[in-house]
């Protein structure tokens, strides 16, 4: 099996190219497939497993799976690199170009220097705040700065959909964070029926925050387009920055902006890892 080994500020996706016929699709269990591609010392290792597909509603259509065999919505800085491959490929020629995801038809912006993507400006689509669409269960609209309890701590988060769920959380002692006990427990948090993205934002100032990210069903990543974008939602409507802000991750830093249209825009790089060849359990000619 023949993949692409791309990632979007060290947020690493293998890449199956099934943009056009491939007869064998539908035998294949592809949550099963990402359980065993993604693994980091059995597979080719992986945040995430991306399928480059046709579509009848735009130019290209993104489905994705992660380390864990769940299918999320969507993916921000995966689609910046479905885009890039795409374009590279001939696949689309378009620029903006569209791609359908299970959050609906986004529209990308490629950044061209002498004909190559140099970086991708995501059009996210507006965020979703009512507590059903999230979904949370909370009262009140929007979520903010409501309180949860994990094993005896307390937590202030805001909740938001980028198409995907969000607990966003501010804290001011970054360094006392137990990030690998409370990451997997908030995201399987009973508030949150689809479990949830956690992100635990240190503002830096009022254009800029530091994230770290726990990912529903990947763990901690070095990068979360949808969770940087939620972050600067969740900041504005607690009052601690304005609409436009870079947001630092452990993979580097995305520029995030809540537009006057309500949309929130998401400015990154994608880039390629390495071209290779699953062999499953033996080497075949």
């Amino acid at each position: 099996m023949e993949f692409i080994k791309m990632h979007g500020l060290g947020n690493d996706f293998v890449i199956l190219d099934y943009f056009y016929a491939h007869p064998e699709i539908d035998a294949i269990d592809h949550s099963e497939l990402a359980r065993k591609l993604c693994h980091r010392q059995f597979g080719v290792g992986g945040d995430g497993l991306v399928m480059v597909l046709p579509s009848e509603r735009a130019a290209a259509r993104m489905r994705i799976f992660n380390p864990d065999g769940s299918e999320p919505e969507m993916c921000g800085n995966a689609i910046r690199c479905l885009a890039r491959y795409a374009y590279d490929r001939g696949y689309v020629q378009e620029n903006p170009l569209t791609v359908e995801t299970l959050a609906g038809i986004l529209t990308l912006q490629l950044t061209l220097t002498a004909g190559e993507v140099t970086g991708i400006r995501v059009d996210m689509g507006e965020p979703m705040l009512e507590p059903a669409e999230i979904p949370v269960l909370a009262a009140g609209e929007p979520v903010v700065a409501q309180t949860l309890s994990v094993e005896g701590t307390a937590f202030t988060f805001t909740a938001v959909s980028m198409g995907n769920p969000h607990c966003v959380i501010f804290l001011e002692d970054w360094e006392s964070l137990d990030f690998y006990r409370f990451g997997p427990l908030l995201e399987k948090h009973e508030r949150f029926p689809r479990k949830t993205n956690v992100e635990f934002i240190k503002v830096e100032a009022p254009d800029e925050l530091t994230m770290k990210v726990w990912e529903r069903g990947a763990g901690p990543t070095l990068a979360c387009g949808t969770g940087a974008c939620a972050s600067l939602v969740a900041s504005v409507l607690n009052g601690k920055t304005g609409r436009r802000a870079i947001v630092h991750l452990p993979g580097g830093d995305l520029f995030i902006e809540w537009g006057a249209d309500n949309h929130v825009y998401m400015t990154g790089p994608a880039a390629y890892a390495f071209r290779g060849t699953w062999l499953h359990d033996k080497l075949k000619d």
